[in-house]
């Protein structure tokens, strides 16, 4: 009963980290997804009174990726609606183009008035919006939400780790005169930590099941019958393979370093 509590006062710090480290991954994905979703639907209109294509408009910025002309047609027809003694022709022929202008990915307000000023510097371009306000501010909803889950997902495994460098000692106590035994016999540090890497290791390896399991279950069965808008759309987001091996490798990681500082703390004395 004793072994099941050690066991257990290791692997719930070390899930927590885990847990927090597929959080982050998943909150991530979903925020490139969602940032990446905004920069489709952010456009700068340019009014011009020559045509231009898509390279006379990335030879004035390169981070310009799509050119859509906007028909002339259309807006001849609603300028017509009170101009009926004119022909749309005649409106047709005095319009200037219109293009929607998008980037290849979501820019700063700066970046994007210095791209503004670069395409107003040209010559027959007379007008250039922006339209960034609602976008700005939901971009900036996005970066004020990822510093709080960061220094939430930075904090609680800070504490983890210490509890399970805490419970590393707990172990090494444990196994204290098999170890001090093995030292005796002139054994290598790292053999004589050996117990103590097995423990860990079978709990990274638990601890890295049960992580990867919860998210599995809520990609492949919570979400499609949840009802939760986001859940639905975002399904693929919720977990993928590669986390197995990223969180397996951080809690490997934790596990070598945790036993590793304690081992050198025990021996620090005697030396």
């Amino acid at each position: 009963m004793k072994s099941v509590r050690d066991h257990l006062m290791f692997l719930l710090p070390l899930l927590a980290i885990l847990l927090g480290v597929e959080f982050f991954l998943v909150f991530n994905r979903v925020t490139q997804h969602a940032e990446e979703k905004l920069r489709e639907s952010y456009s700068i209109l340019v009014v011009s009174e020559q045509p231009m294509s898509l390279k006379d408009f990335r030879r004035i910025d390169p981070h310009i990726s799509q050119a859509t002309p906007i028909s002339k047609a259309q807006i001849a027809k609603e300028i017509a609606r009170g101009m009926k003694n004119t022909p749309d022709r005649e409106i047709l022929a005095a319009l200037p183009h219109f293009y929607n202008l998008h980037l290849d990915r979501y820019l700063s307000r700066k970046d994007v008035a210095k791209i503004r000023q670069k395409l107003l510097a040209v010559k027959g371009i007379d007008k250039v919006e922006t339209f960034g306000e609602n976008h700005r501010a939901k971009y900036n909803l996005f970066i004020f939400l990822k510093i709080i889950f960061w220094s939430f997902v930075g904090l609680m495994s800070l504490v983890s780790i210490f509890l399970v460098v805490k419970q590393m000692e707990v172990w090494q106590m444990a196994h204290q005169e098999r170890m001090q035994i093995m030292e005796i016999f002139g054994a290598p540090m790292l053999l004589r930590s050996g117990v103590l890497f097995r423990m860990g290791i079978v709990d990274a390896l638990l601890a890295t099941g049960i992580a990867a399991g919860i998210f599995a279950l809520l990609r492949y069965y919570y979400a499609p019958i949840s009802g939760i808008e986001i859940l639905m759309d975002r399904q693929a987001l919720l977990f993928r393979l590669q986390d197995v091996a990223i969180l397996g490798g951080i809690a490997l990681m934790i596990v070598i370093s945790a036993v590793l500082t304690v081992a050198v703390k025990s021996r620090g004395p005697r030396e």
